[in-house]
């Protein structure tokens, strides 16, 4: 299970910076750029858990700091989306599934704001000033407007791959995910009529079949032997 895990993490990270890089950079949009790794990392954290979408997150923002064409400090976009990925698993619904269509929307909403605030903070901490000569104001804007039209696309798909994943193989004899059941034991003897401890007795023993073993018929008065 944990490999398929890796494996699907890895592609879907993989696709959505390829697309990300190659496609919607080059739109010359106003504002940010669509954040489809975001998207991934959120949908991928609210099946795996925070644990797992904490290692995601991780993963998918190194990859996207060593990808070219790069132009900030590595690790500043890993540190955002590790964190981003652990919050959004903290409201992992119990059985896997999210009932409300609105809930992926405003955790991808409120996630699309604070990505983009982290990362002009930690931008401003190491020196990078690009944020300001854009306006804070519109990056935050046109970055949460933008996730959440791709959201309804993009993160239902990746939870429902996500979901697959997750379910363990049906064992044999038990249910998914469950300790196979042991094999049941005949009991030769048992609840047989006319046996030893049979329910309804031997026909020339009492009601609980124990006329058949020396010692447990019917007890019979003293002299009855002898006179029969």
């Amino acid at each position: 299970m944990w490999l398929h895990r890796i494996l699907l993490s890895a592609v879907l990270v993989v696709v959505a910076l390829v697309l990300q890089v190659s496609v919607f950079a080059r739109l010359g949009l106003p504002g940010a750029v669509p954040d489809l790794l975001l998207l991934v990392v959120i949908g991928l954290a609210l099946v795996y858990g925070p644990v797992g979408g904490c290692l995601v997150g991780f993963s998918a923002g190194l990859l996207a700091d060593l990808a070219p064409p790069s132009d900030h400090a590595v690790g500043r976009y890993a540190l955002v989306l590790c964190v981003l990925g652990y919050a959004a698993g903290l409201l992992r619904p119990e059985n896997g599934q999210i009932r409300s269509v609105l809930t992926p929307l405003l955790v991808v909403g409120a996630a699309a704001f604070t990505a983009t605030l982290l990362y002009a903070g930690v931008g401003a901490l190491v020196g990078d000033t690009a944020a300001r000569h854009v306006g804070i104001v519109s990056l935050l804007v046109t970055a949460v407007i933008y996730d959440m039209l791709l959201a309804p696309f993009v993160v239902p798909a990746v939870m429902a791959l996500a979901r697959r994943s997750s379910v363990q193989p049906v064992s044999s004899g038990g249910g998914a995910g469950g300790p196979a059941r042991k094999p049941s034991r005949t009991r030769t003897g048992l609840n047989r009529k006319g046996s030893i401890f049979g329910e309804g007795g031997s026909r020339s023993g009492g009601v609980a079949g124990l006329g058949t073993v020396p010692g447990f018929g019917p007890r019979t008065k003293a002299g009855s032997s002898a006179k029969n």
